[in-house]
């Protein structure tokens, strides 16, 4: 960032008082620019004991296989911006629960947060759309494993396929982080499943 969005004055990089970060600040207007997480939002679509996936047709991973997400828009709640991640990659047509949250994800190594809702499809008319190259339903032996496009994705799918066993979805919370040798670490932090 080189010019204030507000003044269009010179930007400089300062601790703004009763801050402990650096931020992006303008000397002319006093604004401080914050840079937040970034909020990516997606439901885990089921129908009977099958998820339905989707093939991404852009990068990162470009023809693996995921869950439906993307980025949460301003002005939308989180489960709002899954409906419509779904209807956007997935083409179909979901109905969630009164309590949907399934999974949420902290990446702080790339300040993102990850929120997976269940879903269940409402009908099997579903087809990709423009950021897939096909959507497909899947029971757990059928899965690409190998070709699971990030490791929050396997995550829920692992949990989802063991939970489908006992019939009980505990909302469950994770930090993710990885080594220097990019090596995944994903720890539970909280479960609501005692």
């Amino acid at each position: 960032m080189k010019y204030c969005h507000h003044c269009a004055g010179p930007i400089s990089q300062h601790i703004p008082e009763g801050d402990d970060k650096v931020r992006f600040c303008c000397p002319g207007c006093d604004v401080v620019f914050y840079q937040n997480p970034n909020n990516i939002v997606g439901t885990l679509p089921v129908y009977e004991d099958k998820v339905l996936l989707c093939r991404r047709a852009i990068e990162p991973r470009l023809g693996k296989w995921t869950l439906p997400a993307g980025f949460m828009e301003n002005g939308e709640t989180t489960l709002a911006g899954a409906i419509r991640e779904t209807r956007e990659e997935a083409g179909a047509n979901i109905v969630v629960s009164a309590s949907p949250l399934y999974t949420l994800y902290n990446l702080p190594y790339i300040n993102q947060v990850y929120l997976f809702f269940l879903a269940a499809l409402v009908d099997l008319d579903f087809k990709p759309g423009i950021e897939s190259l096909e959507v497909k339903l899947f029971a757990e032996h059928e899965i690409p494993w190998n070709e699971i496009a990030f490791a929050v994705v396997r995550n829920t799918l692992e949990n989802y396929f063991s939970d489908l066993k006992t019939g009980d979805y505990p909302v469950r919370m994770f930090d993710v982080n990885y080594s220097p040798e990019r090596k995944v670490d994903i720890a539970l932090v909280s479960s609501s499943k005692p």
